[in-house]
């Protein structure tokens, strides 16, 4: 999509289940093996009671949101702050949303508002700001 397509209010969504392979998978690749994520027993003990995602892998779903649905190719990432607000869990269905709040016409930049939700729980809460490609320049 273009700069000149996504109009304020423009809402996207994706659901993501995190599966044990999953997690482990993010483990091994940026070497977070706290055990809150990967062993059961120690997840039992915690505040938490079982194991819990990654944070940075779970919001890294708006990444993928943002360079393959909305705005896709051609967009730059420039910034997102994250605030999590529950734990996320293996094996439930996580709602991801995208909304567009603010457009900088001058700079061609986009800020989106982004949030996770299990259910009707909201688990993340942040905003995005991406640079995003014009059809006419």
């Amino acid at each position: 999509m273009y700069y000149e397509d996504i109009k304020l209010g423009d809402q996207f969504c994706e659901v993501k289940r995190f599966h044990e392979e999953d997690v482990n998978k993010f483990a091994d690749l940026t070497k977070d093996t706290n055990p809150i994520h990967l062993e059961e027993d120690y997840a039992k003990r915690s505040i938490f009671k079982k194991r819990v995602v990654h944070g940075q892998f779970a919001a890294s779903i708006f990444s993928m949101m943002f360079g393959t649905i909305c705005p896709g190719q051609g967009a730059i990432y420039c910034s997102q702050n994250t605030m999590f607000l529950a734990p996320i869990y293996l094996d439930q269905d996580i709602t991801f949303v995208t909304k567009v709040i603010d457009k900088q016409d001058e700079k061609g930049k986009i800020t989106f508002e982004t949030s996770a939700y299990y259910e009707d729980k909201q688990l993340i809460k942040g905003h995005a700001i991406l640079k995003v490609q014009r059809r006419y320049k």
